[in-house]
């Protein structure tokens, strides 16, 4: 299943730079882990915001949330997801 995920970094202004540093640096290795296991393929910042909108595939939802839980800043991103099914014009029908 694909699903469309977009989500915005809530991470609290007051977080200290060395701390940030760290999560962005965990997030980007944990992407890389997602991206090797085909789980996100393709991803794009949002222009003027702290957010991402993301093209995942997972086997079902709970693959999905599991996914999306083990990301470093998951405590702090507001997060919402679309399923996303075949249009009958992708399919050659």
């Amino acid at each position: 299943m694909e699903f469309l995920v977009r989500s915005e970094n809530r991470l609290p202004p007051d977080t200290p730079d060395e701390r940030r540093a760290e999560l962005k640096a965990a997030e980007r290795a944990r992407a890389i882990q997602l991206r090797e296991r085909g789980i996100l393929k393709r991803l794009w910042r949002v222009p003027g915001r702290n957010a991402t909108v993301g093209l995942y595939e997972a086997d079902d939802p709970a693959q999905l949330h599991e996914a999306l839980m083990s990301l470093p800043l998951s405590p702090w991103l507001d997060v919402t997801v679309e399923a996303l099914a075949t249009h009958p014009q992708e399919s050659g029908a």
